[in-house]
């Protein structure tokens, strides 16, 4: 059964840093596209980052952290990271990892993710 297992969320103070992880088990067809997501309370759900795995191009990031958050994929541990420096208040939201069936054509689309994580909190304090 295919699963993504989010970790690395917390609590941390304005200007730190958290490094999110996203482990993927059971999937018996290619993922391509995958992506960091985050909401917050009262918010619709936000794309954060992306990136193509398995021969694609593409990395990509919301305005709002460009240069502050990378996207990373270890094939080998077949798990996505989400190195997020520098942050602030308004980062803190529920993170959620996705995976897609196919590349992600320049888009950080939610309607294109196809398995979802359960999420993991951050908490940003100023």
């Amino acid at each position: 059964q295919a699963q993504l297992v989010e970790s690395g969320g917390g609590s941390v103070q304005a200007g730190g840093s958290l490094r999110l992880s996203c482990a993927a088990s059971g999937f018996t067809d290619r993922t391509y596209c995958m992506g960091w997501f985050r909401q917050a309370p009262g918010k619709e759900r936000e794309g954060v980052a992306a990136i193509d795995t398995n021969g694609g191009r593409d990395i990509l990031y919301t305005d709002s952290v460009k240069g502050r958050f990378t996207i990373s994929h270890d094939n080998a541990k077949n798990t996505l990271y989400l190195q997020m420096n520098s942050l602030k208040p308004e980062d803190t939201a529920m993170y959620y990892c996705a995976a897609a069936r196919m590349y992600c054509f320049g888009s950080i689309s939610d309607a294109l993710f196809t398995f979802w994580g359960q999420g993991t909190q951050v908490t940003v304090s100023s």
